[in-house]
């Protein structure tokens, strides 16, 4: 069999598992899945008013044709990015697909579907809810990492350089919730070895490929739950699956200031 009837195959059957099975398995959730969602995640990891650990990985791809340095990343290598949102429970909730490898981190996000649609309300996080046991009422939001910007619906930890010790209690906290999305990305790249080595297609199959794979493990902890599956998290040496760099601009609101400063103050109160 040619590489080409190969590859036609390949496309033809990761259309048909995500157009199939995508709205099943990774439906974008409901206002009453929402919160669900965030009740799991203060129950599993004590982040209250979570609905998602957010992440972000380049994808390692042959040279594309005619790409120039588009596809070049600052680990110099040419990738493709996946984002994700991960549940409580390891699901991914939403992913964002296909961007170019050399694009800054935080440029990746700004301009990718998911934060236009959280910036529009998504995932209810313009919609602000007591802290448990209490009545600070703060949004419904995101966790990441340093290379994420602070907003309203996205905390991140304080600086290293302007650490005490409450704003120490606030950063293991929401590194404590974060970590779910480097186990989910872990368990993917275990799974899926196929995403151990560089992906011999083009991008834009490189990106049906990766879609399918994030479908096909929400499919497997729907169906298997996590019996097979052990959370692990990926090394960062391996150069086929690299974190961003925690490098994202910040340009942040007084209010994204007053959100976490606000889950600080909760976290202080009730370790």
């Amino acid at each position: 069999m040619s590489d080409v009837t190969v590859g036609r195959i390949i496309h033809e059957t990761c259309n048909v598992i995500w157009e199939s099975l995508h709205n099943e398995h990774m439906p974008f959730p409901s206002e009453e899945q929402v919160d669900h969602i965030a009740a799991e995640f203060y129950r599993k990891w004590r982040f209250p008013n979570c609905v998602g650990s957010i992440d972000g990985k380049h994808i390692r791809i042959k040279c594309p044709k005619q790409s120039g340095s588009m596809y070049y990343n600052y680990k110099k290598y040419f990738s493709i990015v996946l984002q994700g949102v991960v549940a409580a429970d390891y699901r991914f909730i939403c992913i964002d697909v296909g961007a170019y490898g050399k694009q800054s981190d935080s440029g990746i996000f700004g301009y990718s579907n998911l934060a236009k649609q959280l910036e529009r309300g998504a995932l209810k996080v313009n919609c602000e809810t007591e802290l448990p046991g209490t009545e600070l009422r703060v949004p419904y939001v995101l966790v990441g990492d340093e290379g994420y910007p602070l907003k309203t619906f996205s905390m991140r930890p304080y600086p290293q350089r302007r650490l005490g010790p409450e704003e120490e209690i606030f950063n293991k906290r929401l590194a404590h919730a974060r970590q779910v999305v480097e186990c989910a990305f872990g368990i993917v790249s275990n799974k899926w070895r196929i995403l151990l080595k560089a992906l011999e297609v083009t991008p834009e199959r490189a990106e049906q490929i990766v879609k399918c794979i994030c479908l096909l493990h929400n499919i497997v902890l729907d169906k298997e739950g996590m019996t097979d599956l052990r959370p692990t998290t990926v090394e960062p040496s391996n150069p086929h699956l690299n974190r961003f760099a925690t490098r994202g601009e910040n340009r942040s609101t007084a209010r994204a200031y007053d959100v976490r400063d606000t889950f600080k103050r909760y976290f202080v109160n009730n370790p």
